[in-house]
């Protein structure tokens, strides 16, 4: 907080009190100048609080009158003037040049020194550059954790965030890296044309640095360098020119994104493989992990995550390397690895099926394929493997819908089959009316699949053409199919509480098996 004259009067200890000039009263106080000239101005530079006795301030009302406008021509913040030693009382002249000119005019008490408003201003200022870089720690530590966590999408967030401003960077051809902000497209315009004026193209150049402003507001460009090579720029967009202590916080981010884009390929995949690791041990032991490997990755104890399982990836190291991209882009905290020929990725907070659907899209655009996934409620980080099992469900639940994402929450009568069920639960429901074709398939594995051929035939809406197209056989063979099904369980399969107990039963049994994998 800056020191005010307001500020400085409220010390109980020097006994001030301001009498003139009180509209000027939450000036900054930069610096305490006693002198006794009659003609101070050309020893003060601005900002100072001048204190006087009044030895050489003039007689009569204009000469007075006169002192306090050279005061003012100076740009002093504010008079302090004994009372006691020359005069008794601050003079009519000075007091009504102060309420005329917006001087603050300070009356001094005479058993009040003016080493002790000195001493006073002094603590002050201290105090104000020590919160300045405290402060300046503080966030620069907010940036550093920033970095860690979600790499330079999430650093230019935070420094926005911590500039109130718009901040982008644009690698040396001009495309853009990471964006936070409300006025984008101007800023990275502006970091275009200052790469265009350096002649900047990927390669080794000198560091540059421009300022511009316009009506719009102020816009700093920063080159980032890696062993000499020009890799970047950073812009920062703001209202105004930017405090000191903000363009500290800035050489900061540019030596972050420095190290970061300088990061061996060696250690950000020995990165990716140490996520891998804490995930997959994550999800095998829960409670059990050293939470210390969950905080490097942004995560508590008491976090949340919402887990996605992403089926028709493909070859799973390239679905790994465009996940982590996309990820990291939302500036998201993420622990992910392969599952079963899918990508299980455990995102913090409680993302929707929105955004999963967007990170879907984003996915099936770099690999080429439509990608499909399963959404699973929001659990506590430590109970992330129900979680995964939930997506997993959903996923499969999902496989006949349209949908690219299938959420748990809104499976239905299947959601409400899996939640708080057991396997051994699900496994009774579904043997009560699959029974008889699970042991038929068992006993004669040579023979074609009863149980497949029923559940492809539901899928179907009981169409005989269709699942007979997808499993590959005739309708004849396929309506054959489904009347040896209908002997083997004695039942109608033509009446539609038949085919609902089967549906129900057909889907307890996948979620049984999906639930038995670990």
């Amino acid at each position: 907080m800056a020191l005010t004259v307001r500020r400085l009067v409220r010390n109980p200890d020097l006994g001030l009190t301001v009498v003139a000039g009180h509209a000027g009263a939450d000036r900054v106080i930069e610096w305490a100048h006693a002198i006794e000239l009659a003609d101070p101005a050309p020893w003060i530079t601005g900002g100072e609080l001048v204190m006087t006795t009044g030895l050489n301030i003039g007689s009569s009302d204009e000469e007075q009158f006169d002192y306090v406008s050279r005061l003012v021509d100076a740009n002093a913040v504010a008079l302090a003037f004994d009372t006691g030693t020359t005069f008794e009382h601050v003079p009519d002249a000075v007091l009504a040049a102060g309420d005329a000119l917006g001087l603050p005019i300070i009356a001094v008490p005479q058993r009040t020194p003016f080493i002790a408003i000195t001493h006073a201003v002094i603590d002050e200022l201290t105090a104000d550059r020590v919160r300045v870089v405290q402060g300046i720690v503080d966030q620069q530590e907010k940036l550093a954790r920033a970095t860690l966590r979600g790499g330079i999408p999430l650093l230019t967030a935070t420094l926005g965030r911590a500039l109130t401003a718009t901040v982008v960077l644009i690698d040396a051809e001009g495309e853009s890296l990471a964006a936070h902000g409300t006025d984008v497209p101007r800023v990275i315009e502006q970091a275009r044309s200052v790469a265009r004026a350096a002649g900047s193209t990927s390669g080794r150049g000198r560091s540059t640095s421009s300022v511009a402003s316009d009506r719009a507001g102020s816009c700093v460009v920063q080159s980032v360098s890696v062993a000499g090579d020009i890799r970047g720029y950073l812009a920062i967009g703001s209202a105004g020119p930017l405090a000191t202590e903000d363009r500290l916080l800035v050489a900061h981010t540019v030596s972050l994104i420095s190290i970061e884009m300088g990061k061996p390929a060696k250690v950000a995949d020995a990165e990716q493989r140490l996520r891998t690791v804490v995930t997959e041990a994550l999800l095998a032991i829960g409670a059990d992990l050293d939470t210390g490997l969950l905080r490097y990755f942004g995560f508590t104890e008491e976090s949340t995550v919402v887990a996605i399982v992403m089926t028709n990836v493909g070859a799973l190291l390239p679905a790994q390397r465009e996940a982590a991209a996309a990820l990291a882009a939302q500036s998201v905290p993420y622990l992910m690895a392969p599952t079963h020929g899918d990508l299980a990725v455990l995102v913090g907070g409680e993302r929707d099926a929105a955004w999963v659907a967007a990170l879907v899209r984003t996915l099936s655009i770099a690999l080429g394929r439509p990608v499909r996934a399963g959404r699973g409620g929001p659990v506590g980080v430590v109970d992330a493997a129900t979680g995964v099992r939930q997506a997993r469900a959903a996923a499969r639940i999902g496989a006949s819908s349209s949908s690219a994402v299938s959420d748990f929450a809104d499976a239905g009568t299947f959601s409400l089959l899996l939640d708080g069920r057991s396997v051994e639960e699900l496994s009774v429901l579904a043997r009560k009316v699959l029974g008889p074709l699970i042991d038929h398939d068992a006993a004669t594995p040579s023979s074609p699949d009863l149980l497949t051929a029923v559940r492809v035939w539901l899928l179907h809406n009981t169409q005989i053409e269709s699942a007979a197209a997808e499993l590959g056989v005739h309708r004849h063979t396929m309506r054959s199919r489904i009347a040896k099904a209908a002997d083997v369980l004695d039942r109608d399969l033509d009446t539609a509480q038949a085919r609902a107990e089967l549906w129900i039963a057909v889907k307890a049994h996948e979620l049984a098996e999906t639930l038995r994998r670990p």
